[in-house]
C-alpha cells in the first residue's frame, strides 16, 4: 500500500518536466481532449457515479448533492473547460524585468509550482476542474478523493487518461491514489519533497485534519460559513432575494449563506419578511432571542450554531446593532470565506468592505458569485481562506510559482 502511493507520486514527479516544457497549444489541446471525453464517455462516467449513489446509503441529502453527476452537470463541468482553454496560459509571464547595476539582466517569470497534490471528499467535478488546471498551468498532478466516489473518480481518470494516450500526449503526469484508507490518506500527506503543495477540499474538520497531519506546504481552502448583513437602508425586496438566492441555490456548496445578521432598527419590519420567504421554502431557522420574539418559529440559537457551516436547509439568524457589531461578528465566526452587506449606504458599505476579513466581500450581490467560474477564472482548486500565496478562488495565477531568469555577457560578481 505504502510503496503504491509512493510509485505514483514519484511517478507525478518524473513527468513535471514534461509538462512544464509544454507549449500553450499543446496544453489547450489537452484540455479539449478531456473536454470531450465528458460527453464521449457520459454513459459510462454517469453509470460509475451511480454505483457511489447507490453505495451512499442514508447519508444527508446535501452530501448526495455533492456526489451527484448528471449529464446537465457534465455539459457544465465540459463549458467550463472551454472557458479555460480561452484563458491566458501564465506560464512565462513576466511579473517584472530589469537591469541590475553590475550589468546582468533579470526576468521574474512565473513558473509551473511542479506536482500539486489534492485530497477531497465526496466531489467528482474536483477531479476533473484539478486535472485541468494542473494541465493549464504544466503541472503534474496526484488526486486522493474519498472512498464514496472512488467509482466515479476512477472512471474520471481513467477516462482522461486513455483519450490522451490515444491522442498521443503521455498521460504520467496525472495519478489517481485509489487507496482510500485512513492510513493512506495519511501516507501521501507526507510526501514532502515529492509533492510539492497539497490541497485539501472538504468539511472545515477534514480540512483542519489535513493542516494537522500534513509534511507538504498546505494551501488551505476553508469551508464557508457565509453571512449576510442587512443595514437599515437596504431595500427589502432586494435583501429576500439575495438571501434566497444564496442559501437555497445550492445549499450544500461552501459559497451558500449560514448566517443572518440584521440590524436591530430594522428588524421588526425586515426579519418576518425575510424568515417567511425562507421557511415557506423549507429552511429550518435557528434564531437569537431577539429573532425569536420578532418570529416565534425560530429555533433557539446556540453559540456553536454561530461557528457552523450547515450544508443543508438550515440558517442562523442574530440581530445585532450596527455595522461595527456585524463586522466583529462575522470576523470572529465566520470562516472568511465570503460575506455580503445588503444597504444603500456608501459609507456603511465602504466600513464593511474594509473591516470584514474575508476573500470575498460583497455588497448587494450572492455569495454564491465566489466561484472560480462565474469570476471568469474558467474553473478553480477551491477557495483559499488563508493569506499566503493564495486567496479565494485558486485559478491559474494560483497554481503557478515563479523563478528568475538572468542574462550576462561575461559579468562576474566583485
Amino acid at each position: 500500500m505504502r510503496d503504491n502511493i509512493i510509485e505514483k507520486c514519484t511517478k507525478a514527479k518524473e513527468y513535471a518536466c514534461y509538462m512544464a516544457t509544454l507549449s500553450t497549444y499543446e496544453k489547450n489541446c489537452m484540455i479539449s481532449t478531456i473536454s470531450a471525453a465528458l460527453t464521449t464517455y457520459e454513459h459510462a462516467i454517469l453509470s460509475a457515479n451511480a454505483i457511489d449513489i447507490e453505495a451512499s446509503g442514508d447519508k444527508p441529502p446535501h452530501f448526495i448533492d455533492r456526489l451527484k453527476l448528471t449529464p446537465e452537470r457534465l455539459a457544465a463541468m465540459s463549458e467550463g473547460l472551454e472557458k479555460l482553454i480561452a484563458l491566458p496560459d501564465p506560464v512565462g509571464e513576466v511579473i517584472a524585468e530589469w537591469t541590475a547595476q553590475s550589468g546582468i539582466h533579470i526576468k521574474k517569470v512565473r513558473a509551473p509550482i511542479g506536482v500539486i497534490g489534492i485530497i477531497y471528499e465526496a466531489r467528482p467535478n474536483v477531479t476533473v476542474d484539478a486535472i485541468c488546471l494542473a494541465v493549464k498551468t504544466g503541472n503534474a498532478i496526484v488526486l486522493r478523493g474519498s472512498k464514496d466516489a472512488i467509482n466515479t473518480n476512477r472512471a474520471l481518470v481513467d477516462t482522461i487518461k486513455s483519450e490522451l494516450k490515444r491522442h498521443g500526449y503521455i498521460h504520467e503526469a496525472i495519478q489517481l491514489i485509489e487507496d482510500i484508507s485512513h492510513s493512506g490518506a495519511e501516507i501521501f500527506m507526507k510526501q514532502h519533497g515529492i509533492v510539492d503543495v497539497l490541497l485539501p477540499r472538504g468539511s472545515g474538520a477534514f480540512i483542519s485534519k489535513v493542516v494537522e497531519n500534513a509534511t507538504i506546504p498546505v494551501i488551505e481552502t476553508g469551508a464557508g460559513n457565509c453571512h449576510a448583513y442587512v443595514e437599515h437602508s437596504a431595500d427589502l425586496n432586494m435583501a429576500t432575494d439575495i438571501i434566497l438566492n444564496g442559501k437555497l441555490s445550492r445549499p450544500s456548496v461552501c459559497n451558500a449563506l449560514e448566517s443572518i445578521l440584521i440590524e436591530e432598527c430594522c428588524a421588526t419590519k425586515f426579519l418576518p419578511h425575510i424568515l417567511d420567504a425562507l421557511f415557506q421554502r423549507g429552511v429550518q431557522i435557528k434564531g437569537c432571542e431577539k429573532t425569536k420574539n420578532l418570529w416565534n418559529k425560530a429555533i433557539p440559537l446556540i453559540e456553536d450554531d454561530l461557528y457552523a457551516e450547515f450544508g443543508d436547509l438550515t440558517i442562523s439568524v442574530k440581530v445585532v446593532e450596527n455595522t461595527e457589531q456585524a463586522i466583529s461578528h462575522i470576523n470572529k465566526y465566520g470562516s472568511h470565506h465570503s460575506d455580503v452587506i445588503i444597504t444603500s449606504s456608501e459609507s456603511e458599505a465602504k466600513k464593511f468592505l474594509n473591516g470584514v476579513d474575508s476573500a470575498a466581500v460583497y455588497v448587494n450581490a450572492s455569495t454564491r458569485f465566489t466561484d472560480g467560474f462565474e469570476f471568469g477564472f474558467g474553473a478553480e482548486m477551491g477557495i483559499s481562506t488563508q493569506k499566503l500565496h493564495a486567496r479565494g478562488p485558486i485559478g491559474l495565477p494560483e497554481l503557478t510559482s515563479y523563478k528568475f531568469l538572468i542574462n550576462g555577457n561575461g559579468e562576474i560578481r566583485k
